[in-house]
């Protein structure tokens, strides 16, 4: 897994790995424009995650999940976590813990 420094470099930085579709995270799924793509808990892996601390203000915490679609797409997730992160379901909440493999 490589390392960023920023948000915008992982984005990049997996891009450039052939992530190129942007989902957007719902209660239950995920939404991806403008395609009308959406993704269940069961229709996608996440292969990596990125989190980034706001230096100076809490509202600046993003994690970054690189997300790779059993139908073979790949693209990336952006989300705010911590006390901004989005209300959502239990089965979404447990996808979204991601734990690397060994």
């Amino acid at each position: 897994m490589n390392t960023y420094d920023t948000l915008t470099e992982a984005i990049e930085g997996l891009r450039k790995q052939g992530f190129v579709q942007d989902y957007n995270l719902k209660s239950d799924r995920l939404h991806c424009q403008p395609d009308n793509v959406e993704l269940h808990p069961a229709d996608f892996d996440i292969v990596e995650v990125y989190r980034f601390e706001g230096m100076t203000d809490p509202g600046d915490e993003a994690v970054v999940y690189a997300i790779e679609a059993k139908n073979g797409n790949k693209g990336v997730l952006v989300d705010a976590y911590g006390m901004y992160s989005e209300s959502i379901s239990p089965e979404m909440a447990e996808k979204l813990r991601y734990t690397p493999e060994n």
